[in-house]
């Protein structure tokens, strides 16, 4: 009888909290109703607390190498991180799935919010400067305000969530004709069309992390830093020119929190859906390295190309596993 009054108490303050308006997301349960989609109702994502991280003191570690590395959505095991899809109806409404998100729908969903503090990937007063690796600018709102009732901060922000439609002067001509001249003989531009990225416009998301060998456990750990989110960087006429990293957001503090509360799809078995949180502490992704701390500061793509590059990378990830080896050698 306890059992019974505990689970429909947690149904009840549950089905209250509308699908936005709840840290985890989607949950299968109906709002207005109650009703659950499915034999159970899922609570244990929505509702667990983030497991914290080891402690780690400075002289307990006594090896350490800083990572970054590249997680390609392309390939079949990095899925779940991909789909599903969202996208935006004609009326500019943002639609979702009604089970589960993608990681590009939470991390869009929690800026907006407030949640995430978004870090410019590039200096904003000298483009060519890109350390924002190194959690240098935030991106931030007046005090006391948020996206919805700070102009400036939402203009802002659009540079890195959206993107401006392609607009070339041949179409101009043959669409507007002299009414793209005023009366002062100056040419006028409409405006251009405004598209906000959405789950199928992320083809990479970028770690930077460290490899550390703790002493007080006898652990090779790691910890990830910083994700980034990346897109097709494309010229007027739409053609590809290579990828641009959006932004990066700061792993241990600011994600981990909203992660923590959002299910993962898992192929094998439904009712062993894991957070994104659990996804990237159990490294359930496949990815490559891309740069290592060195001391010229250079990414592998600068010394190795193509196959060599990945061998590279291969050679990085091997060196790594020998030194946890060799600790255990006698």
């Amino acid at each position: 009888m306890k059992n019974l009054i505990v689970s429909v108490i947690l149904m009840f303050g549950l089905s209250t909290f509308a699908q936005e308006d709840i840290n985890g997301g989607p949950i299968n349960s109906r709002t207005k109703t109650g009703v659950i989609d499915g034999v159970y109702l899922s609570t244990h994502i929505p509702t667990k607390r983030l497991i914290p991280y080891e402690h780690v003191r400075e002289a307990d570690v006594i090896w350490s190498k800083r990572i970054w590395r590249t997680i390609d959505l392309r390939e079949k095991i990095n899925r779940p991180l991909y789909y599903p899809l969202d996208e935006f109806d004609a009326a500019g409404g943002w639609v979702r799935n009604e089970s589960r998100w993608s990681l590009w729908t939470v991390i869009r969903h929690h800026i907006l919010t407030g949640d995430l503090i978004v870090y410019s990937h590039y200096n904003p007063a000298d483009f060519y400067v890109k350390d924002g690796d190194m959690f240098k600018y935030p991106i931030l709102p007046e005090p006391g305000k948020d996206y919805f009732t700070d102009s400036v901060y939402r203009e802002e922000l659009f540079n890195y969530l959206g993107k401006l439609g392609t607009r070339s002067d041949r179409a101009l001509s043959n669409i507007y004709g002299s009414d793209s001249v005023d009366a002062q003989g100056n040419t006028v531009y409409p405006p251009r069309d405004t598209t906000w990225y959405t789950s199928k416009d992320i083809v990479q998301y970028k770690l930077k992390e460290d490899w550390f060998f703790d002493k007080e456990r006898s652990v090779l750990d790691v910890r990830i830093l910083g994700v980034a989110p990346v897109t097709y960087e494309k010229d007027d006429q739409g053609n590809i020119g290579g990828t641009k990293i959006m932004f990066w957001l700061y792993f241990p503090t600011d994600c981990r929190y909203v992660f923590n509360n959002y299910f993962v799809y898992n192929e094998d078995n439904g009712s062993r859906w894991m957070s994104f949180d659990d996804f990237f502490m159990k490294r359930r992704f496949n990815s490559f390295i891309h740069k290592e701390e060195n001391v010229y500061d250079r990414s592998i793509d600068k010394y190795r190309v193509g196959v060599d590059a990945l061998m590279e990378s291969k050679k990085i990830t091997e060196e790594i596993r020998l030194l946890e080896h060799d600790v255990w050698s006698f």
